[in-house]
């Protein structure tokens, strides 16, 4: 965990937290653990068809239908559409209203458009159908989202979502969501992490 502090002046305890959990498929620290899809694991045997194997795409291609563990929409299904992932600048970073912790090596932003498809079942919220989204760079990085806990960062062209805002079946939502990574690597690949026991998603990032 990363801790950030506001660039501007503010009270005492008012921090800016960044999450930013790397590894390969780490897990740790994400709230809940609970998407799955609904096709068969790729690893498995039996009578698993093409489609259910594939497990790369292009970016404005939706993932298979995903299924949510969550305990108020358990069983609800949806889907997540990465349409354009853009590294930012070191110049996005000292604008954005954070401060680095003199301990932590610098760090830049990634953006990543997605659309996100509630496609069945009870309501969810954007925060439940996109935390398990990893940005991998080009040097084998994997991040996840950044997580603001108190006070706010601001990036060009990419106002945070309302992570609470809940989806009916039917309903879409396009959001953009920073991630950081360190300075001097370029994002290679937008991932959907589905557990332990099955291959992430990916969505790979051209030039």
């Amino acid at each position: 965990m990363r801790t950030w502090t506001r660039a501007v002046p503010v009270t005492a305890g008012a921090l800016v937290l960044a999450l930013a959990v790397t590894g390969c498929n780490s897990d740790t620290g994400k709230k809940g653990h609970g998407k799955s899809d609904t096709s068969s694991s790729s690893s498995g045997g039996g009578s698993d068809s093409s489609s259910e194997d594939k497990s790369s795409y292009r970016l404005g291609e939706a993932s298979p239908v995903q299924k949510s563990d969550e305990a108020k929409s358990k069983g609800a299904t949806f889907t997540v559409t990465p349409t354009k992932v853009q590294t930012g600048t070191k110049a996005d970073m000292d604008n954005s209203g954070l401060e680095k912790d003199k301990d932590d090596k610098p760090k830049i932003p990634v953006y990543v458009w997605s659309t996100l498809t509630h496609k069945s079942g009870k309501p969810m919220e954007i925060g439940d159908m996109d935390d398990d989204l990893v940005v991998k760079t080009d040097k084998g990085t994997r991040t996840r989202a950044l997580i603001v806990i108190l006070g706010e960062a601001k990036w060009p062209n990419c106002p945070a979502p309302d992570t609470s805002k809940k989806l009916n079946p039917g309903q879409s939502e396009k959001i953009c969501t920073a991630f950081l990574v360190p300075e001097g690597e370029k994002a290679a690949a937008v991932e959907l992490s589905r557990g332990f026991y099955k291959k992430p998603l990916e969505w790979p990032v051209k030039n």
